[in-house]
């Protein structure tokens, strides 16, 4: 049965999404991890700025907007702004088919948004001295030694010309392959093989050593399974299951009891269903309420995508790194190590393409969007109003947040829509942006 649902799901996101490809020249993706962290710039070029709470009714507004035009049945926004929660509220219901109302402390798959904080996870053994960013992937996981690159001529796959490094892991630089992409055979055999529906992340690693890269090491951004295999690196070095250290090391000590992978039986009520935007009838359809079930008694912990949090403990995340790794008495990373993650590793190269999904920017033609350690990141202030330095990622079910560091503002909304038609994050931000007071 989990198989099976697991199967119909892959099917519905690979209908849902177009397939990202983030073109770089053929180069190592980063000159040096020590990338120097420029000064950051706010979009709008003032010099002094604040935030008048009072103007967030802009959000109110936005949110009841969504709801009333029946885009999402509900949704919760939280909004920080320097480092005090100031805005929480959920607006609408649980689901299409369910009329209770929407609770800040609802479940929510966060998909994609888990990459971030098993990234974290993995730059946390960085800071132990465990792996150097330099080192190649097979001294964790040496069965990748005879991965093979997928021949875009239709040719036998070719052994690659370099070796996968901890940098192209962490920077989607490594050449994996992922779900999407109808006509892409990579991502055919990634879902044929049922790669993300394995028992476990070991299980897992015997089904990718058989799947070509889809590129080169080093030589272009693709939105890959890297996420997932950072996991499993993670496990092969502490010796720990995924749940296991993200519950020690970030979860307990931040105090996000509400952000697991496997969703408690006491909690299961507060589980939102999820829902698809059917394009062709311009309806919403909201998923099974089996297809929930796939979350109690996890047992593949997917870092690209496997977990469920609440707007709260997501915050609790956000904030943290944004105060460089502390949080109240809890420290989970140093200063040093979260600039890392949130400057461009990619150098100037990246170009990115009209998107969906989980880029955070859907429409990002505007230049200046890169990524860092795990974090999509914004390095110059661009024709989409973001400031320089901000940096986000978003889900599949339409979750977002970024965190601005020049307006020293977090922001994380959160929905439960595959293949929304809305771009819950331009309207976000529109809406943060118009509570700003320039003096």
């Amino acid at each position: 049965m989990r198989e099976r649902l697991y199967h119909v799901l892959t099917a519905l996101l690979v209908s849902a999404f177009c397939w990202l490809a983030w073109a770089q020249p053929a180069d190592d993706a980063a000159d040096s991890a020590e990338s120097a962290e420029p000064v950051p710039q706010p979009w709008h070029g003032k010099t002094s700025v604040r935030l008048d709470t009072e103007k967030l009714s802009a959000v109110d507004d936005l949110i009841a907007l969504y709801v009333d035009e029946k885009r999402v049945p509900g949704l919760v926004v939280s909004i920080a702004y320097r480092d005090e929660v100031v805005y929480t509220k959920a607006h609408g219901n649980r689901g299409l088919f369910d009329e209770q109302p929407m609770h800040v402390d609802d479940l929510f798959r966060i998909f994609s948004m888990t990459k971030p904080i098993a990234s974290l996870a993995l730059m946390q053994l960085y800071e132990q001295g465990k792996f150097d960013l330099d080192d190649p992937l097979t001294k964790f996981i040496p069965e990748f030694k005879d991965l093979k690159v997928y021949n875009e001529d239709g040719g036998d796959p070719t052994p690659p010309i370099r070796p996968i490094t901890m940098l192209h892991l962490l920077t989607h630089t490594a050449g994996f392959g992922y779900v999407f992409g109808e006509n892409d055979e990579v991502a055919q055999r990634i879902r044929n093989e049922n790669v993300l529906g394995s028992t476990d992340l070991e299980e897992m690693a015997t089904k990718v050593v058989d799947i070509p890269l889809r590129y080169q090491p080093g030589t272009r951004w693709f939105y890959s399974l890297a996420v997932d295999v950072q996991g499993l690196v993670i496990e092969r070095i502490t010796g720990l299951k995924l749940d296991e250290y993200l519950d020690q090391n970030i979860f307990e000590p931040l105090g996000m009891s509400d952000t697991f992978f496997s969703v408690p039986d006491d909690k299961f009520d507060r589980l939102l269903p999820n829902h698809f935007w059917v394009r062709q009838q311009d309806r919403l359809v909201q998923q099974p309420a089996e297809a929930s079930e796939q979350y109690r008694n996890v047992t593949f912990f997917s870092g690209g995508g496997g977990l469920v949090s609440t707007t709260h403990d997501y915050m609790t995340f956000a904030r943290a790194v944004a105060n460089g790794g502390t949080l109240g008495d809890a420290t989970i990373l140093k200063p040093e190590t979260i600039d890392m993650m949130r400057v461009n590793q990619l150098n100037d190269a990246i170009q990115a393409d009209v998107g969906t999904g989980e880029n955070p920017e859907r429409e990002s033609q505007w230049p200046g969007f890169a990524f860092g350690l795990g974090f999509g990141v914004v390095t110059l202030p661009s024709s989409a109003e973001r400031s320089q330095g901000e940096y986000s990622w978003g889900g599949a079910a339409g979750t977002i947040f970024w965190i601005d560091p020049v307006e020293d503002l977090i922001v994380v909304g959160m929905i439960q829509l595959h293949a929304s038609p809305w771009n819950l994050a331009g309207d976000l931000h529109t809406a943060v942006r118009s509570a700003l007071v320039y003096e």
